[in-house]
This record gives structure tokens, sequence and C-alpha cells, in this order.
């Protein structure tokens, strides 16, 4: 690979690794506000089907790129991403701190007391989502270059679907049981918040396995890689 195909792949890595961070600290400072997704009317355990947080919607997208990056860049580079993102989860969560403590002035169109009805909850929340996403991510990595090596780079829809299936449970019961054990959310929702939200995430881990084979296309196709190479950044 020449030196400038080199620079071309890292501005793209930068480039996905910056949707990443994005899409991970979005989805920590929205979570709270819950939506209906209603393709059937149907209930389970006392919770409407897919009545779900706004929080899960540009959380798919990490795991995309993290399959992407690893496809591509390789796993190192993927987890280097992953450590990017918690810091940049930490660092958001001290500006939110330290804003709640800051005395909104009386004209300000959010006071405090709206603030910390809004933003009160993020510190949990983040903690919360840190150790589900530490859990989840690093499991989808593991698990994704298992089966890479298992199929010496073969069947990306195997690999892609079937370590964010596994990644994707375990990142939705962690951030739940959490959630319900700092009373954010009663346990009565639990099973039913559980349920709507894996199979929300397996659908949308479906969805975007074609996105997935046209990001690595293009890759291979404009970096001229064989099956199995992976771009070296060094």
């Amino acid at each position: 690979m020449t030196l400038k195909d080199k620079l071309v792949a890292q501005r793209i890595y930068f480039l996905l690794a910056a949707l990443f961070v994005t899409s991970l600290v979005v989805s920590n400072l929205i979570f709270q506000k819950f939506f209906y997704w209603y393709p059937f009317e149907l209930s389970v355990f006392g919770t409407k089907f897919f009545e779900i947080s706004v929080g899960i919607l540009p959380y798919p997208v990490t795991f995309l790129i993290t399959d992407l990056i690893s496809e591509i860049y390789g796993k190192k580079r993927a987890n280097d991403v992953v450590v990017v993102g918690i810091f940049a989860s930490l660092f958001s969560l001290l500006i939110v701190l330290i804003s709640n403590h800051v005395p909104a002035t009386s004209w300000s169109p959010v006071d405090d007391g709206l603030f910390t009805k809004v933003f009160g909850s993020t510190a949990i929340a983040v903690t919360a989502s840190m150790m589900a996403y530490l859990f989840a991510q690093f499991i989808d990595i593991q698990i994704f270059h298992f089966w890479k090596r298992l199929t010496k780079g073969k069947h990306l829809w195997l690999r892609n679907n079937f370590s964010t299936f596994s990644s994707q449970f375990v990142d939705t019961f962690t951030i739940l049981i959490l959630l319900c054990s700092f009373e954010i959310i009663a346990w009565e929702r639990f099973y039913g918040l559980l349920l709507s939200g894996f199979l929300f995430k397996v659908l949308i881990a479906v969805c975007d396995t074609p996105f997935l084979y046209l990001g690595v296309y293009l890759f291979k196709k404009r970096f001229r890689l064989k099956t199995n190479e992976e771009i070296d950044l060094l």
C-alpha cells in the first residue's frame, strides 16, 4: 500500500472513530425519553412491545462501526476506538455534572430544576451505559474475530450477526439491571424492556448487514485488499 493510500485510510479511520464517539455520547445523554414504535399491537410483561428509549437509536451505529473497523483495520484498532469512547463518555459526564451545579440566571430559558430533571440522572445512566458498553463492545470484537479466524475471513454476515446478537443482549441486560437497581426504571418493566430492547437491536443488526457488506466492499475495492487482509496504519 502506498503512503497516499495509508493517509486516506487513516483519515477514514478517524472519521469512523468520530462517528462512533458521537453516537455513544449522544445515546447516553438522550436516554430518558422513551417512545413506542408500533409495527403491531402487542404487550409483553406489561410493557408495550418496542416501547424503548430513544438512546437506543444511535447505539447500534457503534456496533456497525466496530465491526467495520474490525474487518478492515483489525482487532487492535477496534479496541482503540472502544477505549476512546470510554474517555469521551467520562469527559461528557464531567461537563454535565459541572453544568448541573452552576446556578442558572433568572432569565435562563432552562432553569436549574428543568436541567436537573433532564440531566440529573446522567451520572447513573453514563455509569450504567459504560459498564454495559465495556462488556458488550469487547465481547462483540472478541466474537467477531473468533468467527473471522474460524471462517478464514469468509461469511461476513455470520460473524457480524453472531457477534452483535451476543453483545447486544449483554448490553441490554446489564444496563437495565443497573437502571432498575438505581430505581430510574421500575423493576416491573425490566423483562418487557429487555425483550423489546434486545429484539429491536437484533432487527437493526440484521438490517445493517447490507451496509457492512457495502462498506467492506468499498474498502477492499479502494485499497485493493484481499480476503482476510487488514490495513496496517503504522
